[in-house]
């Protein structure tokens, strides 16, 4: 290839509730750095996604995000702590050590969509 460099890649993470699903994000822990029409732009650290009001249940249900962290334990703990299935009815995995060498945990938001949390072990 020629100088085709690429800077970044970014998902469209669907939203059911897209006022609701902001206010997960910044409770995990995202900064939302912009919204325009529809779309959240979402960071933390080197790592962003796009928070779309968008909702299609079979689209949502099965779309999957892989976060990979310096340190499950503690975005476990953190998670925990926040109580965030309590508050936006979600579901939060045991966090595990998987036989492909990573430990790691699951949690859904809002609008169904997975978060895989894990670090390589």
């Amino acid at each position: 290839m020629e100088n085709l460099n690429t800077v970044e890649i970014k998902s469209f993470v669907p939203a059911k509730n897209f006022e609701v699903s902001k206010r997960f994000y910044q409770s995990l822990g995202f900064e939302m750095a912009s919204e325009f029409e529809g779309v959240a732009y979402f960071k933390s650290g080197s790592c962003s996604f796009l928070l779309q009001d968008f909702y299609e249940p079979a689209h949502s249900n099965n779309f999957m995000m892989h976060l990979l962290v310096e340190d499950a334990q503690s975005w476990y703990a953190h998670i925990c702590k926040l109580k965030l299935a309590e508050e936006f009815s979600v579901q939060v995995t045991e966090l595990a050590l998987q036989p492909w060498g990573m430990l790691e945990f699951c949690i859904t938001d809002p609008s169904g969509v997975l978060w895989r949390i894990g670090e390589n072990k």
